[in-house]
């Protein structure tokens, strides 16, 4: 497979996520990885409320970024566009990161939420069952940005429901 050309663009550097979505292979699996350090940093800088913040600004960054990057036609798209991973991501890691900041722990110790949240995002951005899929099949930027949206939403409900049987039959 021949490797996809870089576009040293702004559109292609927010899309990609710094470039991270020309990583092979799988590289949906390659923003969603990159969405765990990044979202700690956020965190970092400013708390839940920054992080919150940020999924809302990367969603618009990543509608603006798709139609840019896909402006020239081809692929609606794009295997190295990202950003859409992120933002599924970061919702689905939303309940962990509320809930370390409510219970007034590091959000790293709440590993398990974090290992639960990628692996369920990444189950339903692949399988794309019901409103995920219909999102995918929109065929344009927000049908891109949308389906990891659903995917986000969907693994964000399971993780907190994991948590709470956890917390609450496992553990009380």
């Amino acid at each position: 497979m021949k490797a996809k050309p870089i576009r040293l663009t702004a559109s292609g550097l927010a899309g990609t996520v710094l470039y991270v979505g020309h990583l092979r292979p799988a590289p949906g699996t390659w923003g969603s990885l990159a969405a765990l350090p990044l979202a700690w940093l956020i965190w970092q800088l400013g708390g839940v409320w920054l992080f919150l913040l940020a999924i809302p600004a990367a969603f618009a960054a990543g509608v603006w970024a798709t139609r840019a990057y896909t402006a020239q036609g081809g692929d609606h798209d794009p295997s190295e566009i990202v950003i859409d991973e992120v933002v599924g991501q970061w919702i689905a890691l939303a309940p962990v990161i509320i809930g370390a900041h409510a219970a007034g722990q590091d959000i790293l110790a709440l590993y398990p939420g974090w290992i639960a949240a990628f692996l369920l995002f990444r189950l339903f951005d692949i399988w794309k069952p019901w409103l995920v899929g219909r999102a995918d099949r929109r065929g344009d930027a927000m049908g891109v940005m949308l389906d990891d949206v659903w995917a986000g939403l969907f693994a964000a409900v399971i993780t907190l429901g994991l948590a709470g049987l956890s917390h609450v039959v496992i553990a009380p």
